[in-house]
């Protein structure tokens, strides 16, 4: 007599060779490799092209900025400069929400801008086109796809009257279900291979093992649970009608209804102010810190007393440095604290609605591996809030330099009169030797440690829906 192991495999082949037989199983084949395959590629080749722009945009940005006569020192904070965030290797697979987000911030004196030049903002109306990458493909269409190829596997048996066939001749229903899974997930192996191919090619580009390992083993869990659900609703179905329909209302409700949910949930349990209300709080506070371009305002009186006091000298004119650099110095270090205050209000509560929205991968399968698939590839909230840190850091260092050549550049009375003739404008400036302040600015992505650290929920959620899967499977097949 055959061991159960022996027969599951020889019933996984026998499905095999149903598919081979069968024009609308090798269509789904041909389309979802297809799918697979051209989105991997044409990531790929469209994220290389993207770093090699960006980069060159990052040096063209630093070349215009150091290439700058010479110049009154303030006039170059408000020239500002750019920075570009250059993406990870696994963002060729998995670009997450940085085509939502923006790539380059303009870093200025006085503000804190946002990210800009995002993708998705600048598509066309057309703008799904632009989302098939290879964690779209995977995520959506290929569940979909499995449930065109598996929706039968044991309603075409039970149709056929070959599942009472192979029960008199000892198959039981929990090998044969067992089979079936082994033949489904075969076919889900092959629709991942390029995403495979894929992650191998992030490896040679500089990903860390840990991470595209991880990576690729979420998803082949994901495609398990999918396989495991057509395995029980095919199990449970009466008919291939019924299978098919009760599958395709399960994707939708996975895939569509309980994202949005999510999504609507994050927004209305975590509310947020609007842009205005916050622009408006922000001013309110600045107004009480006075007017950095006038050092005559009272706010600095305090600051003007110390350094009369420090220098021992009876006015701001026998300063040995400039006073109004000095009060732009104090005004710049004071208005980056508000403005600070205020960012890490707003990504505190961001973070707030991700928690909500990513709470609910326990009901969806496709929450959680999108929220494992960032994480791991870098392209998630975390990471683009930590560029947007970095980018301030960089913002205030580059704006305070210009400040201190402000302050001990000229002296007070030369940048007082800088407007009386075109001799004074003149005296009012620093050679443009002194543009040479910006450093070469590479944005790194959370530690590969940490990323795979923050996608265990992800994965115990994804484990978990396999487990009670697997539970509703082996008791729908003792029912059968």
């Amino acid at each position: 007599m055959s061991s159960p192991s022996s027969i599951i495999l020889a019933i996984a082949r026998d499905e095999w060779r149903y598919w081979r037989r069968s024009s609308l199983a090798q269509t789904v084949f041909v389309i979802a490799l297809a799918l697979a395959a051209a989105s991997v590629w044409v990531t790929q080749a469209s994220m290389a092209h993207t770093t090699e722009q960006r980069q060159h945009m990052q040096s063209e940005s630093k070349t215009a900025f150091e290439d700058q006569p010479d110049r009154h020192p303030h006039r170059m904070v408000h020239y500002g400069h750019y920075l570009f965030r250059a993406p990870p290797p696994l963002a060729a697979l998995d670009p997450g929400i940085d085509g939502f987000t923006g790539n380059a911030i303009f870093l200025e004196g006085h503000r804190q801008n946002g990210a800009t030049f995002a993708d998705q903002k600048q598509s066309s109306g057309l703008t799904w086109l632009g989302t098939l990458t290879p964690a779209f493909v995977m995520q959506l269409l290929t569940p979909l796809l499995l449930i065109i190829l598996g929706f039968g596997v044991m309603t075409r048996e039970r149709e056929a009257g070959t599942l009472d066939f192979l029960k008199v001749q000892g198959v039981s229903p929990l090998v044969l279900i067992g089979g079936k899974g082994i033949a489904l997930m075969g076919a889900g192996l092959v629709v991942l291979m390029p995403l495979i191919i894929g992650g191998l090619v992030t490896l040679a580009q500089g990903a860390a093992v840990l991470p595209v390992a991880m990576f690729l083993l979420s998803y082949l869990l994901y495609l398990a649970v999918w396989c495991a659900i057509v395995l029980w609703v095919s199990t449970l179905a009466s008919t291939n009608s019924t299978s098919f329909s009760g599958l395709i209302a399960i994707w939708v409700l996975l895939c569509l209804v309980v994202p949005r949910i999510a999504s609507n949930s994050a927004s209305v349990l975590e509310a947020s102010p609007g842009k205005l209300e916050t622009d408006f709080a922000v001013l309110k506070k600045l107004r009480e810190m006075g007017d950095g371009h006038n050092a005559s305002d009272p706010a600095f009186k305090a600051l003007k007393d110390n350094l009369l006091a420090q220098y021992d000298v009876d006015s701001v004119k026998q300063l040995p440095i400039n006073f109004r650099g000095i009060v732009a110095q104090k005004s710049e270090a004071d208005l980056t604290k508000v403005l600070t205050e205020f960012a890490e209000q707003s990504m505190a509560q961001q973070q707030a609605q991700a928690l909500i929205a990513r709470s609910f991968g326990w009901l969806s399968p496709m929450i959680a591996i999108q929220n494992a698939s960032m994480k791991l590839a870098g392209t998630d909230l975390e990471n683009y809030q930590r560029f947007m840190r970095e980018a301030e850091a960089v913002r205030f260092d580059f704006v305070q330099s210009l400040n201190k050549l402000h302050a001990e550049g000229m002296t007070l009375e030369q940048d007082a009169n800088k407007y009386q003739s075109a001799a004074a404008k003149k005296a009012a400036t620093v050679s443009a030797d002194n543009w040479q302040i910006l450093e070469d600015f590479h944005f790194t992505p959370l530690s590969a440690p940490q990323r795979v650290a923050n996608s265990v929920m992800a994965l115990v959620q994804l484990f978990f829906a396999g487990a009670v899967l697997l539970v509703c499977i082996v008791i729908a097949g003792r029912r059968v």
